[in-house]
């Protein structure tokens, strides 16, 4: 079985290229990726050294992708990543609808022209902000827990947000694109008839992700804390009690496994939540707390004013996951961050490769 990995020298790209390249289902790995990510150019020769095919290539030119040979399966890791694009000045809301929409057009012409399935990787931030930002928390452990009592929206649970949660806007602009390329894939494979896979990701961290505080919000945390360089809680009155799940993308490769196993199964959901749910759930103050006891006391700044989009609790319910597909996370959010901070302590300026 032939892959495509777009978005390979991006950290999530470059862990499942690895991870495909030991898959007994898998005989080669092509790549393509437009390096501008910082630090993306680290990953390039260390991937060819492991026989990926490293290709230059922006799926955001058509012609980038004609030359390339055929596949069994794209695996579309490209994207702006942060929820906060379009609006943080970083880049343009063009700019995200080429890479995150229009790119997901020119990956699917692609695979209808070579007969290729599709595994897109969408965000947990397709799902309605409102109903999130109003649910009622009360603090435990440092953390935002919310009242299990409260009446809780269609989809809401304890267990998190499950696939049934409205997908209605507001949920940024970078959450609407990834949905309307959800929307557009599932389209787009009905009619052309090759099979598409959607999987709609936590938050994914592990040892050499190029970290900063809008999205590698992990690395991002413990690199800094171990260079010592300033830190900050942003917004819920500067406490840090903010919580996501945190899931590591090998995980995420076993689940891709099995799917590309699958490409014929008709009676499995196309859309699928994946991630390291209430079992892994953190917030930034408990990530501190771990990081103090391995690298010493830092001070924290405090920020009350919220940004766009912050909310809460962000905790995927991967249920659906483990029913249908017997999957689920491996990595506890513990080792995830051990690996990191090993990382850390052997890259002692690895924040450089970050900077814009």
């Amino acid at each position: 079985m032939r892959v495509l990995v777009t978005g390979v020298s991006g950290f999530v790209g470059a862990v499942l290229a690895r991870t495909l390249l030991e898959d007994s289902l898998v005989t080669s790995v092509i790549g393509i990726d437009n390096f501008s990510r910082p630090g993306s150019e680290l990953n390039r020769q260390p991937l060819k050294a492991l026989g990926v095919d490293v290709r230059f290539g922006d799926i955001r030119n058509a012609s980038d992708l004609e030359h390339l040979p055929p596949v069994d399966w794209v695996i579309d890791a490209a994207a702006q990543s942060s929820v906060l694009s379009g609006v943080d000045g970083a880049c343009s809301s063009r700019q995200v609808m080429e890479h995150n929409l229009l790119g997901t057009m020119n990956v699917l012409e692609y695979c209808r022209q070579r007969s290729a399935g599709l595994i897109l990787l969408s965000s947990s931030r397709v799902y309605s902000i409102p109903p999130l930002a109003q649910l009622l928390m009360r603090v435990e452990s440092n953390a935002f827990v919310p009242i299990e009592t409260q009446q809780w929206p269609e989809g809401l649970s304890p267990l998190g947000i499950s696939e049934r949660y409205s997908t209605a806007p507001p949920a940024s602009l970078y959450g609407s694109l990834k949905f309307s390329s959800e929307q557009l894939a599932i389209e787009f494979g009905l009619l052309h008839q090759f099979p598409v896979w959607i999987n709609r990701c936590g938050v994914m961290a592990g040892a050499g992700q190029f970290g900063h505080a809008t999205q590698g919000i992990i690395a991002y945390w413990i690199h800094s804390f171990r260079e010592r360089k300033p830190l900050r809680y942003i917004g819920f009155g500067g406490s840090g009690y903010q919580v996501r799940d945190g899931m590591h993308p090998r995980d995420l490769a076993r689940l891709i496994h099995m799917q590309m196993a699958a490409a014929d199964s008709k009676d499995r959901p196309n859309r699928i939540n994946v991630g390291g749910g209430q079992e892994n759930a953190w917030s930034l103050n408990q990530l501190s707390m771990w990081c103090e006891e391995r690298f010493g006391v830092q001070s924290i700044e405090k920020e009350e004013a919220s940004r766009p989009f912050d909310l809460p609790w962000i905790v995927l319910d991967a249920s659906a996951a483990r029913e249908v597909w017997g999957w689920q996370p491996e990595f506890t959010i513990l080792d995830i961050f051990a690996e990191i901070a090993e990382h850390a302590e052997r890259h002692p300026n690895w924040l450089t490769h970050s900077q814009t």
